[in-house]
């Protein structure tokens, strides 16, 4: 019988009770069994290694799987990465490649138990212990066999599900009633995981063996056919669809034939209103070609709904559609950006349309003369031109200045004087190059950037476009959007704006593009090159007692519910606000201010029993009376913020002079302190400054040490005096070249040991030649000299110009003096004593001929 044969065969295994040395071949994610033939490609070095060695002295191998994770090197496995149980094998045959790999085919013989590994030079040898395997002498029992059937039977099932088990290996386990050959064949075709292999792999006990495989191998059949329904819905969903799309198709090609008018498709609907919008020949080459892949693709399909929203986009935008420019809108509360924006009140030509665009923009903000008369200057080439039948390109304007100036509210009041449509977007943190230029329509959730979401929104070719903050733009590794705005800043290239997910040029020449920036130093070049800037400087006192008087305390009376009330605020009193309960260059935290006060004057009024009633009574709202005085602030405000030490300020100290800085808030007093003693001639700069005002550092010293001989030093060697430079505030950074003139002037304070006088306070870059040279943000710096309790202001002789600008309030509220020289500054800061006295001319002897 054929189960003697084989029996006998297991005997002479069993038989095999001593330990044994072979080489170790390790695998990776592999099992051998025993009886089974497996082809092997092997490419590591130590695996290559045994094979040469194995196949010299002509011995077998052991070849033991390794355990996860497949990270485990197996140049040089140790016995905590092997697995304990494994097969040896014997090699049939080997061939060697020419890459130093080699394919070789192993036959397994029994299984074995890993006891020790030593190193053999290039590979390593094990020492490994046989399995004790039961002697069968005898043909199986019933119960045996009944095992063996449904081992066999789960078998074949799973030969059905997967499909990948051959006709050879179903014919084997079909003939042999063996149960070690059985469990060896079917558990070298199952497709489970290493260490569910190594368990059938231990096994002694056959009956123990067989329930083990049959577990398996009923698993397995459980999920492939869990596996195999979830295919055929998925399938029948498939076909369901696809059926679908077919009688969809027949019944429009039957609307068709019979003329019926509820034949036009969505399709011809979509294409009918691109079309309308007339977007030009390139526009409609392009949506031509997506409608036609659009017909032919399923509805439910995923790239037929990627489609239809591309086409969609290009129906909403607006092409051709543009704001008459028949004058200023009236006004109103509502935003023209919004659809359905207010009509224009009537329409005005020629001087008319200036004078009511003048009127808007004088009612809606005070100052900001400059950047009224440029949009003045807009409009009248506009009507110049003919209006809108001859288009002007619209300007790039970039309003600077610091928070709080209303240059966003600028941005509105313009869009109402052209009598357009406003948009806005915040480019603040903004840091994807795709915000600005959009996705490609192929990635998921793709949508166009703000650019053209904006446009959409206008449904207008030639809106009022606010890109706010433009300053505050970064960069990361999705790309630099301010190199993306590039293209949409530049009157010669924004004509054919290309975004990412339309991929047709869309016009933006029409649009008037305003951005805003609280400081240029983060503007790239190239983009602030593309821009016309016109700088909103900050307000002075009286410039923001008439805001407060025309726009704020109006406006925060009506939103506090006192709009009929009859409040009033003291002039002195909104100034004393500004003084002591802000500090800043705008009047945002001056609107806040007022908007306490407003806040306090309501519950008062409502707690005196003041109602809103419209019946005619005493306590109605509207005979509500109040007159806020200097000494109804603190009750209202409660304690100062901001306390002027001006006696701090105006004391003369020696090393102590003051500088002005501009900051992206406004303007600030910049106190320079020096103090000197024996050394090396080190110069110590503390503060958080910058590298320009530390080289503005240097230059000071330096220029001193070259004029040395004209002024009265108290060091005898400065090359062995050491300097200490601090501005206080260290947790703030400071930069610039501005303060070169405020360093010197406190070195040369401490090396004479003279105080500059009181009330004093300059900006000016120092050359070394002790040249000065002009500064920007006058107007802030002034302020802040004067918001301060500064007497008088030194200026670089340079900025005279600058001077004259300012207003006129603000010129009379501080003495100024423009310099020219270091030696200019330091005579209006000292006197006379600093300097050495000159030496007397030497008279030469007369000497008398013989």
């Amino acid at each position: 019988m054929k189960y003697e044969g084989v029996s006998k065969l297991l005997s002479a295994i069993t038989g095999r009770q001593r330990s044994e040395e072979f080489p170790l071949l390790p695998l990776r994610e592999l099992v051998i069994f025993p009886q089974t033939i497996v082809p092997l490609y092997v490419t590591y070095k130590a695996g290559i290694n045994a094979i040469e060695a194995a196949g010299k002295n002509n011995t077998r191998f052991f070849a033991v799987p390794l355990k996860s994770p497949p990270s485990i090197p197996v140049e040089t496995p140790d016995l905590p990465v092997l697995y304990g149980l494994g097969t040896v094998v014997r090699m049939v045959q080997h061939l060697k490649l020419p890459d130093g790999s080699c394919r070789a085919v192993f036959q397994g013989e029994y299984r074995g138990r890993l006891l020790s590994l030593t190193r053999n030079g290039v590979y390593a040898r094990v020492t490994v212990m046989p399995l004790e395997l039961p002697e069968e002498t005898t043909a199986p029992g019933p119960e045996r066999l009944a095992l063996i059937r449904a081992v066999q039977k789960a078998f074949i099932r799973y030969a059905e599900y997967s499909r990948r088990v051959s006709t050879e290996t179903l014919s084997m386990t079909d003939k042999t009633d063996n149960p070690e050959q059985l469990c060896n064949i079917i558990a070298n075709a199952l497709s489970v995981k290493t260490d569910k292999k190594v368990l059938l792999l231990d096994h002694t006990d056959p009956d123990r063996r067989l329930e083990c495989v049959l577990e398996t191998l009923e698993l397995e059949n459980e999920i492939l056919g869990i596996q195999k329904n979830i295919s055929v819905k998925v399938r029948n969903r498939m076909e369901k669809n696809h059926r679908e799309f077919i009688l969809h198709e027949q019944l429009r090609e039957i609307n068709k034939e019979l003329g019926n008018g509820q034949g036009q498709d969505e399709f011809a609907e979509l294409e009918k209103a691109i079309r309308d919008r007339d977007p030009g020949e390139e526009v409609l080459l392009k949506t031509g070609k997506e409608l036609a892949r659009l017909r032919k693709l399923q509805p439910f399909s995923p790239e037929a709904g990627v489609l239809r929203g591309y086409l969609e986009w290009i129906a909403d935008l607006p092409w051709k559609a543009a704001d008459d420019f028949t004058g200023p809108t009236a006004p109103s509360g509502e935003d023209r950006g919004s659809p359905g924006g207010p009509a224009k009140a009537e329409t005005f030509r020629g001087t008319e349309i200036l004078v009511e665009a003048e009127k808007i923009l004088e009612t809606d903000h005070y100052g900001m003369e400059k950047a009224k008369e440029r949009i003045l200057e807009f409009i009248a080439i506009q009507e110049l031109s003919g209006g809108e039948n001859k288009p002007v390109k619209g300007p790039i304007l970039c309003f600077v200045g610091p928070p709080g100036t209303g240059k966003t509210s600028l941005g509105k009041s313009v869009a109402r004087a052209l009598g357009r449509r406003f948009v806005r977007i915040s480019l603040g943190g903004v840091r994807d190059e795709a915000e600005i230029r959009g996705h490609r329509k192929t990635y998921v959730g793709a949508l166009p950037g703000k650019i053209i979401q904006s446009m959409r929104r206008a449904e207008t070719v030639n809106p009022v476009f606010l890109l706010d903050e433009i300053d505050k733009l970064s960069s990361d590794f999705r790309g630099d959007p301010a190199s993306a705005l590039l293209e949409v800043l530049d009157p010669e290239q924004n004509n054919t704006f290309t975004d990412h997910y339309l991929e047709v040029p869309y016009d933006l020449s029409r649009v008037l593009f305003i951005a805003t920036a609280n400081s240029l130093h983060t503007v790239p070049f190239p983009l602030l090159d593309r821009m016309e800037l016109i700088e909103i400087p900050g307000y002075g006192e009286r410039e923001k007692l008439a805001i407060a008087k025309r726009f704020l305390i109006p406006k925060e009376l009506e939103e506090n519910g006192l709009g009929k009330a009859t409040v009033r605020f003291e002039d002195d009193a909104i100034l004393r606000i500004i003084r002591h309960w802000t500090m800043e260059s705008g009047v945002r935290g001056l609107e806040r201010e007022i908007a306490r006060c407003a806040r306090k004057l309501a519950r008062k009024a409502v707690e005196s029993g003041y109602t809103a009633g419209e019946e005619p009574a005493f306590k109605t709202i509207g005979n509500y009376k109040k007159t806020v005085k200097t000494g109804d602030l603190e009750k209202l405000l409660g304690r100062r913020k901001y306390k002027q030490d001006l006696g701090f300020i105006k004391e003369e100290r020696v090393g102590v002079a003051y500088g002005l800085a501009w900051t992206e808030t406004g303007g600030a007093i910049l106190p320079v302190e020096t103090k000197s003693y024996e050394g090396g001639g080190e110069l110590i700069i503390t503060g958080n400054l910058g590298d320009v005002m530390k080289e503005s550092a240097r230059i000071a010293l330096s220029y001193l040490r070259s004029e040395q001989g004209a002024f009265r030093f108290l060091v005898k060697d400065i090359g062995k005096t050491d300097f200490h430079i601090h501005i206080p505030e260290g947790a703030i950074p400071k930069d610039g070249p501005s303060a070169g003139i405020t360093l010197a002037s406190s070195l040369l304070s401490t090396l004479c040991g003279k105080a500059p006088r009181a009330g004093i306070v300059m900006t000016g870059e120092l050359t070394l030649t002790g040249r000065i040279l002009p500064v920007g943000g006058l107007k802030e710096k002034v302020l802040a000299a004067i918001r301060s309790g500064m007497d008088r202001v030194l200026l670089p002789a340079e900025n005279l110009e600058d001077w004259t600008e300012l207003d006129k309030d603000i010129r009379s509220s501080i003495e100024a003096d423009f310099i020219d020289s270091a030696r200019e500054a330091f005579k209006l800061l000292f006197n006379e004593t600093i300097y050495s006295p000159r030496p007397a001319k030497k008279r030469g002897r007369k000497i008398q001929g013989p």
